[in-house]
């Protein structure tokens, strides 16, 4: 199986009822006449891969405040068990283009619930990469710049550039809708430091993006045009339920910072990494779309951190990262841990790519656990 018959096509009409596709365990949980109709580009519920996720995709198919009690978290490895990062990021989209009415986003039992799946996923989060030790600014900067240095997740790189199929390409660009098809962008949903300095910083990083200050030319659309050029579904929200847990966990991991201003030094760590290492990890994939025959429009995705990304890093590393540290030098420890979270997250990202592909497989979820969907292939 490759990716192409993972493909679907998902009907959106510009009123269209709240899809329910047997996933209600009871049927008086059914859907009221108050929440009966959505925007037409609000993404279809998921199947669920376990009781976390059941939980929640039956209370979002009923009125807010019908959460209920929630199974336990004491036995779930949050870094391995795809039913947990389902269930999390469900929780997230709320704060996004919303799954359900859009009163769940405030739900003090969705959020309690949220709390507690973050509570578990930083904490086994920090079993992996333990703590920080660099105190001063000048200790954390070089921490990160050591970090940077022994990055290694340009293996899948290099091998997507070099050797990879444009079923792999696929693949990965249905990977990386999860988290660039969510707009705006981390960066832009929070305040992330208190420095003028700083936030004049992230202001032109974050214009840099799309090229351009204008919406209809941002990071999302761009992916969707070679989504569209790969023939696969640009709609949003279209391969969330084949989706592994790996790679919902980066995702979730972008949400856990933007969401939470407490977490602001974080995502200044997590911006910094992707910003000192992305354009040379661009610059493989675009050579991979030319070499899979890709025009311009196609590659666009790619080619604009290779265009923008000539001062952006030296920026992030010396106005964005100095500036927070130069105004709280006490949230050093935060930055570090965000950089680590997500050069680790990124690293098993790769590894579970690579090691599908090297035994001759997909690295997403099996269709098959979804035997109601209509599958049309692409090739």
């Amino acid at each position: 199986m490759t990716s192409s018959d993972y493909v679907t096509r998902r009907p959106f009409t510009p009123l269209a009822p709240i899809p329910v596709y047997g996933k209600i365990f009871d049927s008086s949980y059914a859907p009221t006449a108050g929440f009966d109709r959505v925007m037409s580009d609000w993404p279809l519920l998921p199947w669920p891969r376990g009781p976390l996720s059941a939980t929640l995709v039956s209370a979002l198919q009923r009125q807010p405040g019908t959460l209920g009690v929630t199974p336990p978290l004491s036995q779930v490895d949050a870094l391995n068990d795809d039913d947990f990062q389902l269930a999390l990021y469900l929780c997230y989209e709320m704060n996004y283009r919303g799954v359900a009415n859009a009163q769940w986003e405030w739900d003090p039992g969705l959020l309690n619930f949220r709390t507690k799946l973050e509570r578990v996923f930083v904490e086994r989060l920090r079993d992996e990469i333990g703590h920080a030790t660099a105190k001063f600014p000048a200790e954390v900067i070089a921490a990160l710049d050591e970090l940077i240095a022994d990055c290694t997740s340009s293996t899948l790189t290099t091998y997507l550039s070099e050797s990879g199929t444009i079923d792999q390409f696929r693949e990965f660009c249905v990977h990386r809708s999860a988290h660039q098809q969510r707009t705006p962008e981390p960066g832009a949903r929070t305040i992330t430091a208190r420095a003028e300095e700083d936030l004049a910083a992230r202001v032109m990083i974050q214009f840099d993006e799309g090229g351009s200050s204008d919406a209809g030319r941002i990071r999302a659309n761009f992916l969707a045009a070679t989504m569209i050029a790969l023939g696969l579904d640009a709609s949003y929200g279209s391969y969330v339920e084949i989706l592994p847990g790996v790679t919902l966990a980066t995702a979730n991991l972008a949400a856990l910072f933007s969401l939470h201003p407490h977490w602001r030094a974080a995502l200044v760590g997590q911006l910094a990494v992707a910003e000192l290492t992305s354009r040379e990890s661009m610059e493989r994939y675009s050579r991979a779309l030319y070499r899979f025959g890709l025009g311009p429009v196609g590659r666009r995705f790619t080619e604009i951190d290779v265009v923008n990304n000539v001062r952006r890093p030296l920026f992030a590393r010396n106005e964005i990262v100095a500036g927070l540290l130069g105004a709280s030098p006490q949230l050093g420890a935060d930055l570090l841990f965000g950089a680590s979270a997500v050069m680790m997250l990124e690293q098993r990202f790769g590894d579970h790519l690579l090691d599908a592909w090297t035994e001759n497989r997909s690295s997403l979820v099996p269709w098959e656990l979804y035997p109601r969907r209509t599958l049309i292939s692409q090739s």
